[in-house]
């Protein structure tokens, strides 16, 4: 065990309370993965046609695959598009070991893409998720054909002030403070706060989006673990931010084989603009979308924008020659080990 593990750490054995069912977009189809230690809910959307190369999106903290569901249309008729809940997120119950580190995230995003046979995917990751997408890609390329980060969360020297509170969440007892500070707010005020925070603009929400993250919070806030997995996942972001060598996230960041497309919003509040500049020098292949009205959530935002951006890339990325299964398979051998993914440093979450 780590000197960042929390000991007490329990499984969740306990019989989870029923809740509305989650919500389904048109087009959209939900299932349950089985995996190791985890069981995942994948959302889907059916190609326009048979063939495609495959896609997963990785939502950030506080999220869920439903932050997807603005971009995958917009892709089917290049993606056979799919989008996980992470463990303890969305409908996805918590992982039986009570890890939420980055580490854990990975892994569980690798177990899904190995059990289901899928890769190499183009992989997309949001905030948290971008941290968790730039791990899986530095420790398994050959399960990652492109990567896609929107405003990933890789460590700042300087954080910015409105990203103050909700990293307070990693310090032990908050989460519960703030639980009960926050009793009698509504779920309506609460997806308020979190539009307020995330968009450049949440004027571009619409009543039907905005109607639809309410009930979304709603039935959120009737799971017991909610509070847990946000304190303990924002507490495996913050301790994967402390690991220097070869288990930091930049240095992985330099690691990464894929193509890489990096998306920063000019607005967010929660990764700094600034971060943009250091991305596009760490990722060797990289380029960079740059939306100065966005703010954290740009494929929410402007998934058009993001959408057309992708095409870019996969248009080149289709031009050139693809490695052979046995050079990706050398790669992955390569550096799989160094990438931490089965290292447990920042496992305390």
């Amino acid at each position: 065990m780590s000197s960042t593990e929390l000991p007490d750490a329990p499984a969740m054995t306990t019989v989870l309370p029923k809740v509305s069912p989650v919500r389904v977009a048109e087009g959209e189809e939900l299932r349950s993965v089985s995996l190791p230690g985890v069981t995942l809910t994948v959302r889907s959307r059916k190609p326009a046609r048979e063939g495609l190369p495959p896609a997963l999106h990785v939502h950030g903290l506080g999220g869920s695959s439903q932050n997807w569901s603005a971009l995958m249309p917009l892709l089917d008729d290049v993606l056979d598009s799919e989008a996980v809940d992470l463990p303890g997120f969305g409908d996805s119950p918590p992982p039986d070991d009570g890890n939420y580190s980055i580490t854990a995230h990975a892994r569980a995003v690798i177990r899904h893409l190995d059990a289901s046979g899928r890769g190499p995917v183009h992989l997309f990751g949001n905030s948290m998720g971008g941290a968790i997408a730039t791990r899986v890609a530095a420790a398994r390329p050959d399960l990652v054909r492109t990567l896609t980060l929107v405003s990933p969360a890789l460590p700042e020297l300087r954080v910015q002030r409105s990203a103050v509170p909700t990293g307070l969440l990693a310090v032990p007892g908050v989460a519960a403070l703030f639980t009960r500070y926050t009793r009698q707010w509504t779920a309506e005020q609460r997806v308020r706060g979190i539009m307020a925070l995330c968009y450049g603009d949440p004027d571009r929400v619409t009543e039907d989006g905005f109607r639809h993250a309410v009930e979304e919070m709603e039935r959120r806030m009737r799971l017991p673990y909610m509070w847990d997995a946000m304190a303990r996942s924002t507490r495996g972001l913050v301790n994967a931010y402390t690991l220097g060598g070869q288990h930091g996230l930049w240095r992985q960041a330099e690691r990464v084989l894929a193509p890489t497309l990096l998306v920063y919003g000019g607005r967010d509040q929660l990764v700094g603009f600034r971060m943009a500049a250091r991305a596009a020098r760490a990722f060797r292949d990289s380029r960079m979308l740059t939306l100065p009205e966005a703010g954290h959530v740009a494929m929410m935002e402007y998934p058009e924008r993001v959408a057309d951006a992708f095409r870019d890339l996969l248009r080149d990325v289709e031009a050139e020659t693809p490695a052979s299964p046995s050079e990706a398979k050398s790669a992955s051998r390569g550096v799989g080990s160094a990438a931490g993914v089965t290292d447990t440093t920042d496992a305390g979450s």
